[in-house]
């Protein structure tokens, strides 16, 4: 791979990231600008925006990397990432609009009318926000490092440094025009390569037939296997529930049936963007099958030129870098923009101001983290923060929109059981390899936090919020 085509690529979907950020500058007056773009953005734009921040680098090169090496098995990880958003559409979107608030924590702290609870939503909006951000750093030094031969760091810092300005610069208007085209980026990056190896590789069907003799028929597997699969399910579509970049977007719509319809739109997208890295990783299993020894998270950037003639490799490729990098920008702003809205809050009074500071230190830690830190596969990191904001955000939102029981010192109790819970599955998970429990902890730590939460808040049942009748109205009548 020639190293001028990742240079290009990257600085052009540098150059056009910068380019729409700053025009946006223009129109982003006001302090709620910053915040929820005015509360203006419509379900079509909103939606594109949602898709381009939520399809990461786990979604644009772990997914393919991932069938590589475990085949049909791996299809929980799409299947999880889009039901994630039909949990949404049932059970949070419009409720959440409704609430009026501009981060998790303002809507834990009206919900609970407790500024303890609202201080530990924040330490774990914190907390899960950069430990998403740290794959896509790591993604973006992978891409650089393959695409153009420089050291790895460099597209950690590179994507860190444009995230912060784009961010500090605009805040969510700005960021809502750049992810909405880089969701199109990203669709258009992953299809060109499925639908140019189809059209132009001869005998590919008979390859393909030749691979797939080779590997065994699915089978359900052992009980650890199900219990795998039911885990990582689990994690995908509660945890969904609980991204803190992708509940901030809900805040920007006008109301609450926008959010329904931004979520079935959103629905769709994501429906026909899984489509394609299933399909490279099938593909790389009949010509790369040697990357599943070496870095199968290359192989969407490797395949076109692998195995596709001349020009045509060469452009797409291009587009193909073009889309991984734009994944690991929208992905970056979005969990930034709702990281500083969060640090602005609590440390600034929610200035404008505090917000830039914010966006710069969102995305300082995670790239000292980033740099300090081997990269595992990117779908199976990703999958264990999706488990660990099951275990403590989803129960707190859950329950505070349909329970009316819920209560202050329960949900404290709930996420920090659930953090405590999950959190030293991952890190000892590592430590005793084969153990299943460990490995994939959203199975049961999920249930053991929102326990936690029913049964400290029937214990404190005389401490339920007076305004809660009055809360939960708002969330569940229709605007007029």
């Amino acid at each position: 791979m020639s190293p001028g085509i990742g240079y290009g690529s990257i600085a052009a979907v540098t150059l056009v990231t910068v380019l729409i950020g700053f025009f946006a500058v223009r129109i982003s007056r006001t302090t709620s600008d910053f915040y929820v773009a005015s509360r203006t953005v419509r379900p079509w734009w909103n939606a594109s925006a949602i898709g381009g921040e939520y399809l990461s680098a786990a979604s644009v090169l772990g997914v393919a990397g991932l069938v590589l090496l475990q085949g049909e098995a791996a299809l929980w990880f799409p299947l999880g990432y889009t039901a994630g958003y039909l949990m949404l559409l049932l059970f949070v979107a419009a409720p959440l609009r409704r609430s009026g608030a501009y981060t998790v924590p303002d809507f834990t702290e009206a919900r609970l009318e407790s500024r303890l609870a609202r201080r530990v939503t924040s330490v774990l909006v914190i907390v899960i926000g950069w430990l998403y951000i740290v794959p896509q750093l790591q993604g973006a030094a992978l891409t650089v490092g393959i695409t153009t031969g420089l050291p790895r760091w460099v597209g950690a810092v590179a994507v860190a440094l444009i995230v912060g300005v784009v961010v500090a610069a605009g805040g969510m208007r700005s960021i809502t025009f750049v992810q909405a085209f880089q969701y199109w980026l990203k669709l258009t990056a992953v299809a060109a390569p499925v639908v140019f190896v189809l059209l132009l590789q001869p005998g590919i069907r008979a390859d393909a037939e030749a691979v797939a003799a080779a590997f065994p028929p699915f089978s359900v597997g052992g009980p650890g296997e199900v219990y795998r699969a039911v885990s990582l399910l689990v994690a995908l579509l509660l945890g969904t529930l609980g991204l803190p970049h992708v509940l901030v977007r809900f805040y920007t719509n006008p109301d609450g049936p926008a959010a329904r319809r931004t979520t079935l739109i959103v629905l769709c997208l994501l429906s026909a963007f899984y489509l394609f890295p299933v399909a490279i990783g099938m593909l790389g299993r009949v010509f790369l099958p040697e990357l599943a020894e070496g870095d199968p998270d290359a192989l969407l950037l490797l395949l076109p030129s692998r195995v596709l003639p001349s020009p045509y490799a060469e452009a797409v490729t291009a587009l193909v870098i073009a889309g991984a990098f734009g994944a690991f920008l929208s992905t970056s702003s979005g969990l930034v923009v709702s990281l500083a809205g969060v640090v602005s809050q609590e440390l600034f009074a929610g200035s404008v101001r505090g917000f830039r500071i914010a966006a710069v230190g969102s995305v300082a830690v995670p790239l000292v983290v980033a740099g300090i830190t081997e990269s595992a596969g990117l779908a199976g990191s990703v999958g264990l923060v999706f488990a660990f904001t099951a275990s403590t955000l989803c129960p707190v939102l859950l329950l505070g929109i349909w329970w009316r029981g819920l209560t202050a010192r329960g949900a404290v109790a709930g996420m920090a059981t659930g953090a405590v819970a999950c959190g030293t599955a991952i890190l000892v998970g590592p430590l005793v390899p084969g153990l299943v429990l460990l490995e994939q902890p959203a199975a049961w730590t999920v249930p053991l936090a929102t326990l936690t939460m029913v049964l400290v808040s029937r214990l404190d049942r005389r401490r339920i919020p007076r305004g809660v009748d009055r809360t939960l109205a708002l969330l569940h009548l229709p605007e007029r």
